[in-house]
């Protein structure tokens, strides 16, 4: 069944979203609560954008992002790391994909790089910055065939039980040839 890529009020589908979430990532309850304060107060950043992937429309995927900005905490917890690599400059002028999750009943079907793409492409900034659990993963796979590098790897968030790698690529992402 093919998916369908479209706008997303995330803030009205905040519960659908993170049931996706919680399927794909292996969420529990709490940490969904948690989550959900944090995309609520996310979506009123300026330039906050969401995409969802529906199937006959069920939201199966969904995608957000925003112009970074020094000052959130996501870039106060990475900058360290990207310094000492020399790669902090690309927290300027980037826009941050801040989630991207499939259903796992969904996954490997296109909808994820649909989303991540789709997103890209409508931002005015240069290039695009994420971070992803630093283990070789379909994930970082799509990411890394999409035209994202490592910039520093080994990136610990509080409370997070893994570390991250912090990923960036030059918009627009790359598009494999057709056929």
């Amino acid at each position: 069944m093919d998916h369908v890529i479209g706008p997303l009020d995330l803030s009205a589908h905040v519960d659908e979203a993170l049931a996706v979430q919680a399927a794909a990532f292996g969420l529990g309850p709490d940490e969904v609560a948690v989550r959900r304060q944090i995309v609520l107060r996310h979506m009123t950043h300026p330039g906050a954008r969401a995409l969802g992937a529906t199937v006959r429309g069920r939201l199966v995927g969904f995608v957000y992002g925003m112009p970074n900005d020094r000052t959130h905490w996501w870039s106060t917890v990475v900058e360290p790391y990207l310094r000492a690599q020399g790669t902090d400059d690309w927290l300027d002028d980037s826009f941050v994909i801040t989630e991207l999750h499939v259903h796992p009943a969904y996954q490997n079907r296109g909808a994820g790089r649909a989303l991540i793409t789709t997103i890209t492409d409508a931002a005015t900034e240069p290039r695009s910055i994420l971070s992803a659990i630093d283990t070789e993963s379909p994930a970082r796979g799509l990411y890394r065939s999409l035209g994202y590098q490592d910039l520093a790897r080994r990136v610990v968030f509080p409370s997070a039980p893994k570390p991250y790698a912090v990923m960036g690529a030059t918009l627009p992402l790359h598009r494999p040839p057709a056929g």
